[in-house]
């Protein structure tokens, strides 16, 4: 059978369809936030305070993520086939040199790529998702082959923690804020939400305000905000205490469609 990129061995699907990884996936968009080119190519390429464009930005962000990890081979190449070719013909200018980049130049896409890859791990294994250090490595190596799907070399970006920890290590002297960019914790509480969604704004400041928590202390330090031990211990408690709130939930209405059909087939 066509399990697309993982399957049901793999670790990715034991974690990705917990709910509490909606958390990670707003981490992630802060940690790639970080990245000056990643963030003026978004920036440059599409209107966030719109909300037709950013929320169907959204939407196609959130089914290219859920295609990915559970479509099959073929609905995966298709969907990376339609993203590498976007990211080919769209361009952005840095003022800070002068140039023109291409949004797949491949630091940034790197960036991108291992931003997704930690705040997914981190806020798993800090929620009490059950993750082994062989776990976790795994993980990071299953995840070379989504890089691949955005045009990068698997082989060239991280394939454990360890490397994934080096490389954010080695990238932290480049990263910033960029002033154009408005703050994402006060876009939360005047986010442009559909009329359908209108409901979801109390929560949204709340979400966003944990995803910011988790994050590591330099990069809120980026954001202007406070960065302290508590705020580490704030967020681990919170995450475990939702994440086990959650675990009373049914399973047919904690789990969307994809994530039970995974669940069926890992338990087979």
């Amino acid at each position: 059978m066509d399990h697309g990129l993982f399957g049901p061995k793999s670790v990715t699907w034991r974690v990705m369809g917990e709910p509490i990884l909606l958390v990670g996936g707003f981490r992630a968009l802060l940690m790639q936030g970080l990245h000056p080119r990643a963030m003026r190519g978004v920036l440059q390429n599409s209107a966030l305070m719109d909300p037709g464009e950013s929320w169907s930005r959204f939407l196609r962000t959130t089914e290219f993520v859920r295609v990915r990890t559970y479509g099959s081979a073929e609905e995966v190449e298709r969907a990376g086939r339609r993203v590498r070719k976007i990211h080919a013909k769209l361009t952005a200018d840095d003022p800070d040199t002068g140039e023109t980049f291409r949004l797949d130049d491949p630091d940034a896409l790197t960036w991108v790529h291992v931003g997704e890859v930690d705040s997914y791990l981190s806020v798993a294994r800090r929620a009490g998702v059950r993750l082994s250090a062989a776990d976790a490595d795994r993980f990071v190596a299953e995840w070379r082959r989504a890089a691949e799907v955005v045009g990068l070399d698997p082989q060239a970006v991280p394939g454990t923690v360890a490397d994934l920890r080096a490389y954010i290590d080695a990238q932290r002297p480049g990263l910033r804020f960029v002033p154009e960019a408005a703050h994402p914790l006060r876009m939360s509480f005047s986010a442009p939400l559909p009329l359908k969604l209108t409901p979801l704004r109390p929560a949204l400041p709340a979400v966003t305000l944990l995803a910011f928590a988790t994050l590591p202390r330099w990069a809120r330090r980026l954001y202007g905000l406070p960065a302290t031990p508590f705020g580490d211990l704030w967020a681990t408690a919170t995450l475990r205490t939702l994440h086990a709130g959650l675990g009373l939930v049914p399973a047919q209405v904690r789990y969307a469609p994809d994530a039970r059909r995974a669940r069926k087939l890992m338990a087979a």
